[in-house]
């Protein structure tokens, strides 16, 4: 139930967020696309990750999929609330982030280690949320990953 609530909140948040929050210009590619990149790169990387899970990447949020490959997260609640903790371990500071993990953590108490040692892995890579991350398609994950700390 409180997965099915959470959802529902993203769903009802997720189009004001993107358009008086994100800025910037929407990704052309789709996943099609993206898997063409050589194996190694962050493109092809996303593209296997967009299709695994059949999803289409959001406008102005293909930022949020994109973490998801480089941190090596699940897309289940609980793995998308621990994101959002390693995002804040990692820098970034949004009101959309600290309702996630205020929610998060009044439905899921029982799992605060988990999200403490995610923010944990995000204070030890080096500051990378705010990349722009269409520019570093073509980029080898591993190099990304290893440039940035990202354990």
């Amino acid at each position: 139930m409180r997965d099915l609530l959470i959802e529902k909140m993203y769903e009802i948040t997720k189009k004001p967020y993107q358009k008086f929050f994100k800025k910037g210009i929407p990704w052309k590619e789709t996943p099609s696309d993206l898997i063409n990149y050589q194996h190694d790169s962050l493109g092809f990387h996303l593209g296997c990750f967009l299709l695994k899970y059949n999803f289409e990447m959001q406008p102005k949020l293909e930022d949020h999929d994109v973490i998801h490959v480089l941190t090596n997260t699940g897309v289940s609640v609980i793995d998308e609330i621990a994101m959002q903790y390693f995002l804040l371990g990692n820098g970034k500071k949004s009101a959309y982030l600290f309702m996630v993990i205020c929610i998060g953590t009044v439905f899921y108490p029982t799992q605060i280690k988990h999200f403490i040692h995610t923010y944990n892995r995000g204070k030890k890579a080096h500051q990378f949320h705010d990349l722009d991350f269409y520019k570093m398609l073509s980029i080898p994950v591993k190099t990304i990953q290893l440039t940035f700390n990202i354990k």
